[in-house]
């Protein structure tokens, strides 16, 4: 496999890229989190092994930047960063699984076989969404609501995404903002009740018949259809 390594340790990055080197994979070093970032958009890797505690740009902020920018090579954080905290930060930025340092190469090599495994599992899902009235088409981000193509930005598309693959799960408005807008939003904000406003518009065909319910005090939930699968 190609490797993208993210280490600014040089004796840890001497160690997994002389260790993988040995397993046969081929590997390229980045020192800083912005060298990284770029890395990981221009190449083309297989995995992506990405310390935290980078000068330049913050791991979890180079993870949540290729998951907005769907590049959704298989990641895996290595930090020392251990706080149970931290780990929840980086699973819900985009990150396939996170180790904390000091790691056993033999468990590193194991991790990476299951992220990998579970990587291609996912590949072969359909990439269309389907609930109701509306067809998401997730490579081609094109979002249809009975038959008709609709114009959504960005973060639009990344809530409708959250809802339908999670049809029927309540999402608190933090839980929004974590997996939409990252970790550096204030929680006090009210984008998120904006943007729900804004998708409403687009999805729905009335006030009453809204396809996302609020749950006072605790956020938001994607209602399918009666009979619907939902994908």
């Amino acid at each position: 496999m190609r490797i993208l390594i993210v280490e600014d340790d040089a004796r840890v990055a001497d160690f997994l890229r002389r260790g993988l080197a040995a397993e046969g994979h081929f590997c390229v070093m980045a020192t800083d989190g912005n060298e990284g970032l770029t890395l990981a958009q221009e190449g083309d890797f297989d995995m992506i092994l990405l310390d935290l505690m980078l000068p330049g740009m913050h791991g979890h902020e180079v993870c949540q930047q290729l998951r907005m920018n769907r590049i959704n090579t298989p990641l895996m954080i290595l930090t020392a960063m251990d706080a149970q905290e931290d780990i929840v930060d980086g699973l819900r930025l985009g990150a396939d699984d996170y180790m904390t340092k000091p790691f056993s190469f033999e468990e590193l090599l194991a991790r990476i076989e299951s992220v990998m495994r579970r990587s291609d599992s996912r590949s072969l899902e359909d990439p269309r969404l389907k609930a109701g009235r509306i067809t998401f088409d997730r490579d081609a981000l094109l979002v249809e609501v009975e038959g008709q193509p609709i114009k959504m930005t960005a973060k639009e598309m990344a809530i409708l995404e959250l809802f339908m693959s999670h049809p029927g799960k309540l999402f608190s408005r933090e839980r929004i903002l974590s997996n939409v807008w990252g970790m550096n939003m204030d929680p006090m904000t009210n984008v998120v009740d904006v943007y729900i406003g804004k998708l409403r518009k687009k999805i729905d065909r009335s006030d009453s018949d809204s396809m996302i319910e609020t749950v006072r005090g605790l956020g938001y939930r994607f209602i399918v259809p009666p009979g619907n699968p939902g994908r």
